[in-house]
């Protein structure tokens, strides 16, 4: 492939390529590039915000390129305090490993297994002493920290910034030292971070990484950035009906930049989906979600979701397959209903709910979190717009 050709297909969907000519430079030397991206495990699994950048790494895979992909078990330990407003809740290790379990199968339905390299950062950072530290350290300074905007931002409002905060970048930093980084790939977020793995790859005589960020995707709320500590997110491995009500759920100011970053439409099909987004938003949307679900799940499940969400949403009637819940012949209240059968997440959640009266028996909006439920007959309570559970009597 030309050079040109090349580039263009690392362009497509970027926002920053720093520095373009030094990427030139790597890409002459005609050797695969080591390719960079870490995620943290702070959450048991992926999202859309995170198959943004698989995609990016599946084109550099396909064109002959080594990617290595950094599961952030140590640093998720730390936090990632890009974004914040206050310090991120540290994880404990057992958190760290639980929600890193999954990641493999996640990342798999994107890049090619066989031409991916998995490594956990606490291989090297975990075995970092003291006198390492300290010299890690002192390759950057608190100035350039505070050039950051979350950092300054809350420096100027005497808002609390731990000394472990200022590591993360550090560390992170490392992380491209230690597998000797040709490019760093992430939101652009990310930036910042990346600009920091620079400076500390030439202070340990490497040849700087090249900076590649892709556009940050907004979660289901329509504001901030997907992500699972603001619970906004799309997971990769989330039901079909519950992926496909999700797409659903975003703002329709959304759906065109869903088109370009997750299902990597090019300008040409852009203005056919523009066209349909003025004609028929509401099928342009739909269309979206089925092909999003088709990629996760395949042809037939995703019209199986479509299928399902027009029967609940256009015709009024509960799905085919909703999960059960069974309780005693006296009743149970319904606070402990949805509570125990796991389809709201705490007791404060549904209290919430109830008091937004989102909760319904049938057609009834359940009024107290405390209305006893007893399994006679044919039991459906909804919650919110697509959650249903079915309630039966014990065996």
């Amino acid at each position: 492939m030309r050079l040109e050709d090349h580039l263009k297909v690392i362009k497509f969907n970027t926002v920053d390529l720093l520095p373009e000519e030094e990427l030139v430079e790597k890409l002459k030397t005609g050797r695969p590039l080591r390719i960079k991206y870490g995620a943290d495990p702070s959450r048991p699994d992926l999202h859309l915000g995170h198959y943004v950048c698989l995609k990016k790494l599946k084109d550099l895979q396909d064109l002959g390129h080594h990617i290595i992909f950094i599961v952030g078990d140590f640093t998720a330990m730390i936090g990632d305090p890009s974004g914040r407003s206050k310090t991120r809740p540290r994880l404990s290790r057992e958190e760290v490993q639980e929600n890193s379990r999954t990641y493999f199968e996640q990342v798999f339905k994107v890049l090619d297994p066989e031409k991916t390299e998995i490594r956990y950062n606490s291989e090297w950072l975990s075995k970092l002493t003291a006198i390492d530290i300290i010299e890690l350290s002192a390759t950057y300074t608190v100035s350039r920290m505070l050039e950051r905007d979350d950092f300054r931002e809350r420096f100027k409002n005497n808002v609390p910034i731990s000394i472990h905060e200022f590591l993360y970048p550090l560390f992170q930093a490392y992380d491209s030292v230690a597998i000797k980084a040709d490019i760093e790939v992430g939101g652009t977020d990310q930036k910042f971070n990346f600009l920091v793995g620079r400076e500390v790859q030439k202070a340990y005589g490497l040849e700087p990484q090249v900076i590649l960020t892709v556009p940050i995707l907004e979660g289901t709320d329509g504001k901030l950035k997907m992500s699972k500590s603001y619970d906004n997110y799309i997971g990769l491995t989330e039901p079909p009906s519950e992926m496909f009500g999700k797409v659903m759920s975003i703002p329709d100011e959304l759906v065109l930049k869903y088109y370009r970053l997750v299902l990597y439409y090019d300008d040409q099909q852009m203005k056919e989906v523009e066209k349909k987004m003025r004609e028929n938003p509401r099928e342009c949307k739909a269309d979206l979600a089925e092909k999003i679900v088709e990629i996760f799940w395949g042809n037939s499940e995703a019209k199986r979701a479509r299928e399902e969400f027009d029967r609940v949403f256009k015709l009024r009637e509960v799905p085919d397959e909703i999960p059960e819940f069974r309780i005693p012949q006296d009743g149970m209240p319904i606070l402990e209903i949805l509570a125990q059968s796991g389809i709201v997440s705490s007791k404060s959640e549904v209290r919430r709910l109830v008091a937004q009266r989102a909760v319904k028996i049938g057609n009834r909006v359940v009024e107290s979190e405390f209305e006893v439920v007893k399994p006679d007959g044919n039991i459906v309570i909804k919650v919110g717009k697509r959650k249903f559970l079915r309630v039966l009597p014990l065996t």
